[in-house]
């Protein structure tokens, strides 16, 4: 009898460590919405509706544009455009993102940049709306500015 009282009490010992370990596990962090719209006017690349792509990780986060009315003037190498992503943040500085990601495009292809990385904080709200995509492609910069807020709202991140 004795046997099956501690096999009882091990068993009822092991369920509660796994339920508290459950408890007070950190949670995914994850960001509201996860894609956004934007009107942007981007000079000699053009201008027009662009989609945004964001995820997070913690305290890491990566955003993506992509646009198909954004095309590429010249022909473009992978990874050959440096990229600055700058968004407006509702709760305090501007979040910048970085990176040298991007797909090969030929002349006219939809323009394409990021994942470009960056640190936010829990309760960031991020808007291209007053912030810039500058693209530096063979040592010419190009800027990015959102004519309006993104739909449906900012990035807010946990």
């Amino acid at each position: 009898m004795r046997g099956k009282r501690i096999g009882s009490g091990a068993a009822l010992l092991a369920g509660t460590l796994a339920v508290t370990g459950l408890a007070l596990a950190p949670s995914a962090a994850a960001v509201t919405p996860t894609t956004a719209t934007v009107t942007a006017n981007c000079g000699l690349f053009g201008g027009g509706a662009a989609t945004l792509t964001a995820t997070q990780s913690g305290t890491s986060a990566t955003l993506k544009l992509s646009s198909t009315a954004i095309t590429a003037p010249i022909a473009i190498g992978a990874n050959s455009i440096t990229s600055t992503l700058t968004m407006a943040n509702s709760t305090g500085s501007a979040r910048v993102f970085t990176g040298t990601v991007n797909p090969a495009m030929a002349v006219g292809d939809p323009i394409v940049v990021g994942p470009l990385g960056g640190t936010v904080a829990a309760g960031d709200g991020l808007d291209l709306y007053q912030g810039s995509l500058k693209m530096v492609v063979f040592g010419i910069t190009v800027t990015c500015t959102a004519t309006g807020p993104q739909s449906p709202g900012p990035f807010v991140f946990d």
